[in-house]
């Protein structure tokens, strides 16, 4: 999911912010043959992610940097765990420390807190999904963190599907002209969702062959006569007031996907150490 190339540019960037014009406390007190080895261990339990991205800052600042890795993206690690042995040449390893902390941290929270959730649905069929409130230029990343924990996605940008809101029908006048004005002017490859709040909105999204229908922070009894009415006749995702003591309920209703930006954007970053 996350290539070389985009991983490499925005690590670059990443590196870039953080040095500035010089790590002025490393680059004074390092000589040239200063070297330093140490590992990657966690203070809690989680769920890794951003292996790649971690060794990629390192790599970056100097290819004798080594790193080995003992647990890989989605493995379950546990307080007091060494995810990894590093070694290389002092400035180096201290210069990138921050950096590949921040992205291995963050993206392990995400991956962490999605996995909870999916958990929490226990055998339902229904999936997690992320939402677009996202860090600004850090989705793709969040993304992957999403999958790696067992999550699922939503769409990636406003291209990837045609989702109605409340303001769009209020721009169009009603979620049948939404639709129809849509189905005629996009292509046939994308999908188009309708975001309902009432159960009559429900009964017109089907009337008007909407392909994914959200049920927008309707009670759960609401929220189970809609997918009754439904029937399959369309995808049903279920959105708002889904956290961790509300979600199995919600899949309990018949929704086959459960949209929550919690998983991402309320994840606690993942207690991660390089320990020198």
């Amino acid at each position: 999911m996350l290539s070389n190339f985009y991983i490499e540019d925005h690590v670059k960037k990443a590196l870039a912010e953080d040095i500035g014009f010089g790590d002025i406390t490393t680059e004074n007190l390092a000589e040239e043959d200063d070297f330093l080895s140490g590992s990657l261990n966690t203070r809690s339990d989680g769920i890794l992610c951003g292996s790649a991205v971690f060794e990629t800052v390192f790599k970056i600042l100097s290819p004798d940097v080594e790193i080995k890795f003992y647990f890989k993206d989605g493995d379950k690690i546990e307080k007091g765990d060494k995810i990894a042995d590093i070694s290389g040449p002092a400035k180096y390893v201290l210069m990138g420390e921050r950096v590949a902390l921040n992205y291995a941290q963050r993206m392990s929270g995400i991956a962490t807190e999605t996995h909870k959730y999916q958990e929490a649905i226990g055998s339902f069929k229904s999936k997690i999904v992320d939402t677009r409130k996202t860090t600004p230029n850090f989705r793709p990343f969040e993304k992957y963190a999403v999958f790696t924990g067992c999550g699922h996605m939503h769409r990636f940008n406003l291209s990837d599907c045609a989702m109605i809101k409340d303001n769009h029908i209020r721009l169009a006048g009603s979620i049948t002209k939404a639709v129809t004005k849509l189905r005629d002017k996009i292509s046939f490859t994308h999908k188009i969702e309708v975001e309902c709040d009432t159960f009559e909105q429900v009964q017109e999204a089907v009337a008007v062959g909407a392909d994914i229908i959200m049920l927008d922070n309707m009670d759960i009894k609401t929220m189970k006569k809609a997918c009754e009415y439904i029937n399959h006749r369309a995808i049903v995702e279920a959105s708002g007031n889904v956290n961790l003591s509300t979600v199995k309920s919600i899949a309990a209703c018949g929704v086959d996907i459960i949209s929550s930006s919690a998983i991402v954007a309320k994840a606690p970053t993942l207690d991660l150490a390089l320990d020198i």
